[in-house]
């Protein structure tokens, strides 16, 4: 990932991934409650190919938000999904729970979705508490 730039106004807190075309922050820090921008499957070469491929970087993708902070997935609290195809719910499930402590997992809701960002087959919101 890339590096991020923190601008800070008043008790809030932007970080935006340098030079992004994109008009939003990768993450927005307000207190001790960190919430990050949605996620998809977008790697340095473009979208990742496939399902899993897409699950896989889309996870690491928040992975590496949290780490740039000092955080890590232990800090999620909240996760919303958004999948294309509903029917591969439970191949994200198998994916996902690689990325915590078992019996640790953030609350979390899925919905199905068409037209995500860039052809997407799924996408990933969080919010993280990291007390200060």
């Amino acid at each position: 990932m890339s590096k991020l730039n923190k601008v800070v106004a008043g008790p809030v807190e932007f970080h935006a991934t340098e030079g992004s075309p994109y008009p939003f922050s990768d993450a927005v820090r307000v207190g001790d409650t960190i919430y990050l921008s949605g996620q998809i499957g977008l790697g340095p070469d473009g979208l990742a190919d496939g399902f899993e491929a897409q699950s896989r970087q889309m996870m690491d993708n928040v992975a590496a938000t949290l780490k740039s902070m000092g955080l890590g997935m232990q800090h999620l609290v909240k996760c919303s999904v958004m999948i294309a195809d509903m029917s591969k719910w439970s191949r994200f499930n198998d994916i996902y729970i690689t990325y915590f402590e078992a019996g640790r997992y953030p609350a979390r809701c899925a919905m199905g979705s068409n037209g995500l960002a860039l052809g997407a087959e799924l996408e990933i919101d969080c919010i993280a508490h990291a007390p200060q």
